[in-house]
């Protein structure tokens, strides 16, 4: 066990003033400072030793401490240019390489190919700024070179729709989006107060692993299926795929070749339920030409 972790309001603090490192609200910044939450953090993201971890928006190294701590390599994203030297020197680890970059400028398939090159596992791992959430993991989702898995805590109300079943007010496009590319695993709920300064809001820490068994499709025709039918939640899915289709009876036959009530709603609808639905769309297409 580390001696003094970081993720205590004490030493949050110390480090904050003698680096006069106070948190940004630009960046989104809330530290943890309960050493249980992210040691259960690390533990869960490194699923073997023989793995890199990169984490994204270290801070001053609450989570960073107990990846190095588990990890072997641990390569470190950070914004903000106060942060790099604490880190470096709060945490004085030979594991940690600190690259000072915005993560959603990186090129994360060139980032990741010496890794798969090497066939070596890489596990990203972060306490994301909640208005970061979405755009990172996504940029995360599109990439061509294997991850292991991916690790994250976020805003609960967001970690909801991720999980989302299908008819619940939460489940959405984003949703049947993530549940189609991977499986998701709920690692723990986190309470606003473990963070200083406490955000409004609870947290939830969520890994995501990719499938290995979805269907070849063109995924980006996929996610824009998908995002039509649920323009209008409160409209049935004949009426938001007519406007996506700009043709009504191309709508309609999509959905008697898919074998659904076009009095259905985009929510009533699984993650196979809107793979057979692009599958008869592709066929329609091509009975066309």
């Amino acid at each position: 066990m580390i001696d003094q972790p970081i993720a205590t309001k004490k030493r949050t603090r110390e480090i904050q003033d003698k680096w006069n490192a106070s948190t940004k609200k630009s960046f989104g910044q809330n530290f943890i400072v309960e050493p249980g939450v992210v040691d259960k953090i690390a533990k869960s993201a490194i699923l073997s030793e023989e793995g890199v971890v990169i984490e994204i928006g270290p801070g001053i190294g609450a989570l960073t401490q107990f990846l190095c701590e588990y990890g072997k390599q641990v390569i470190a994203f950070e914004i903000d240019p106060r942060f790099p030297k604490i880190l470096e020197t709060e945490i004085n680890s030979d594991h940690l390489q600190i690259i000072q970059q915005d993560f959603l400028e990186v090129d994360v398939n060139a980032l990741l190919e010496p890794f798969a090159k090497s066939n070596t596992p890489v596990y990203f791992a972060s306490n994301l700024p909640y208005y970061i959430t979405t755009p990172i993991l996504f940029k995360l989702f599109e990439a061509t070179q294997p991850i292991a898995a991916i690790t994250v805590m976020m805003q609960k109300e967001v970690a909801d729709r991720f999980m989302a079943k299908v008819g619940s007010k939460e489940y959405n496009a984003l949703s049947v989006i993530t549940q189609y590319r991977c499986d998701l695993k709920r690692i723990m709920d986190v309470n606003r107060n473990v963070f200083w300064p406490s955000p409004n809001v609870g947290s939830t820490v969520l890994q995501f692993t990719f499938k290995t068994d979805k269907p070849a499709i063109d995924e980006a025709k996929f996610v824009a299926l998908v995002k039509a039918c649920f323009v209008q939640r409160r409209k049935t899915i004949l009426n938001n795929l007519q406007t996506w289709l700009a043709d009504k009876q191309k709508a309609s036959q999509l959905l008697e070749r898919a074998g659904m009530e076009p009095s259905l709603r985009a929510q009533q609808l699984g993650v196979d339920d809107f793979i057979h639905l692009y599958n008869c769309l592709i066929e329609l297409e091509q009975a066309d030409h």
